[in-house]
């Protein structure tokens, strides 16, 4: 059956003695990767009992041993449920129970918050990714091949929503080949490159094209090691010969203002997860001049949807054209097509459209009418069919390209004592993207610590998603009828951050 797990194994046979992860020093063939793989698959089944369609949690940060438990979860004929590794046990724990997910594979490092989550889900299993150990080529279990279809779920990955809650976007094997397939003909990559993977591969864009494109197409991983300072990114790049780069806004533009080597092997960068600025796009191609294709896509859509193309016109300022068999419409409020150039909600239709939201039909049907996507971002077609977006989603922020979610935030905030009105809002910055501010306004009588209600989010939410600034005000401004008005917060917020 066409499915990612047949996919990989049949790759593997083909190519089991090339390289399939290079990983600093270490380095892995695509032979001794399925044979780990199949290892974890034969343990899920005969240690943990999985069955087919159940869930697997993936908490864990970029290493070998993320795609050997990826696949293995897929051979065993699971569904993998990838999880954000700065996400603290609470919200993992959320995820967790959500998916009803019978095992979770993470580190060691993280033994402390597993620990956490045991104590929290009855029944919940860890495998710490180190068990798996290296093997032989030669010794990898015979497994039947993989019985799910393509349209069965292959992928849950969590995204915030307005509600506060995450929900899981269910992406299917289809989805998710046929992605894989379209960036491949959108690239013209051939089993000849190597794609440097520096996103984390929780990230849908890191997922598809960092991860399941190489394993099931034939190419090699240079997985990024080093992040910090960008010329050790350089450097890996050099070692190993990556010649294709995916990554998002904040890193072309340190590489434009680098002093890069002339021999650099980089034959195309692909940015996503956040808007490129012109700026940046101008100063890269002016400072690098290697080609770089800004895109668009979503968690929901497998994720990727357009690129600007590697050869023809590239528009600055466009996300490109549909990848291939994807279509794109603009709707106003009443689900009416508006016309070029008109503004409205960027809906989406093709092969790589989520099947729903796990266990939430009503989230489903707000986001699926017949076969479009509602995507919830604004913008609009020009009469070449090139996509510009104009805003994003509803009060959404970007924090180094991973979405935050203020209504997520402000639940939290709402729990601590003496809080009355919270409102979550973005300030730019040209560098890191959108700084949160956290504006309350305290209960009659309370007097709200700052420095305390900092120190209580730490505990509740990731790193990334706490705020850089809380700004007290005896009432947030309100509209009419009652509703907090954010883009007043946002000029006030703005210009106090600037101070």
């Amino acid at each position: 059956m066409k499915n990612l797990a047949n996919h990989f194994t049949a790759t593997a046979a083909e190519n089991r003695e090339k390289t399939a992860i290079f990983w600093g020093e270490e380095q892995y063939t695509f032979g001794q990767a399925h044979a780990i793989a199949a290892g974890l698959a034969k343990r899920l089944k005969e240690e943990f009992g999985l069955q087919p369609g159940d869930r697997v949690g993936l908490w864990l940060k970029n290493c070998p041993g993320f795609v050997f438990s990826l696949f293995g979860i897929l051979l065993a004929e699971g569904v993998v449920v990838s999880i954000n590794n700065f996400l603290t046990p609470d919200e993992v724990g959320y995820i967790l129970g959500d998916s009803q997910a019978k095992v979770l594979i993470s580190e060691a490092s993280m033994a402390e918050g597993t620990a956490a989550l045991q104590a929290q889900l009855d029944g919940l299993a860890v495998i710490e990714v180190e068990e798996l150990g290296q093997a032989d080529a030669s010794q990898a279990p015979e497994l039947p091949p993989a019985g799910q279809a393509g349209e069965e779920l292959a992928l849950i990955i969590y995204t915030s929503g307005t509600t506060g809650k995450p929900k899981g976007a269910m992406l299917s094997n289809n989805n998710l080949l046929r992605n894989v397939e379209g960036v491949m003909d959108e690239l013209e990559l051939t089993p000849e490159d190597r794609m440097a993977c520096l996103l984390p591969m929780f990230h849908s864009f890191s997922m598809t094209v960092c991860v399941l494109l190489p394993m099931t197409q034939g190419l090699s991983i240079v997985a990024i090691r080093s992040l910090h300072p960008p010329k050790n990114i350089i450097a890996e790049i050099m070692q190993h010969q990556a010649t294709v780069l995916p990554a998002i806004p904040q890193l072309y533009r340190a590489l434009a203002n680098s002093q890069l080597p002339p021999n650099l092997p980089l034959r195309v960068c692909c940015s996503g997860a956040a808007p490129l600025p012109l700026e940046v796009l101008k100063a890269f191609n002016e400072n690098v001049g290697i080609p770089l294709l800004e895109g668009y896509g979503l968690s929901e859509t497998s994720p990727v949807a357009c690129f600007n193309p590697l050869h023809g016109e590239k528009k600055p300022g466009s996300v490109g054209l549909p990848i291939k068999g994807v279509e794109f419409q603009i709707w106003n409020d009443a689900g009416e097509e508006l016309p070029t150039g008109e503004q409205g909600e960027i809906c989406i239709k093709g092969h790589n459209v989520m099947m729903g939201y796990w266990n939430n039909e009503e989230a489903t049907a707000a986001a699926i009418k017949g076969d479009w996507f509602l995507s919830g971002d604004i913008g609009y077609l020009d009469e070449d069919g090139y996509l510009y977006i104009t805003d994003r989603k509803k009060d959404m922020l970007l924090v180094n390209g991973i979405n935050v979610y203020p209504r997520e935030l402000e639940e939290v905030i709402y729990q601590f004592d003496g809080v009355k009105e919270a409102a979550v809002v973005g300030v730019n910055d040209p560098r890191k993207g959108d700084m949160v501010v956290a504006c309350v306004a305290p209960s009659e009588g309370a007097d709200l610590d700052d420095s305390a209600l900092l120190a209580f989010l730490k505990d509740k939410l990731a790193a990334y998603k706490l705020p850089r600034k809380v700004m007290q005000m005896e009432v947030l401004p309100r509209n009419a009828t009652g509703k907090i008005l954010k883009t007043k917060l946002r000029e006030i917020a703005a210009e106090q951050y600037r101070r």
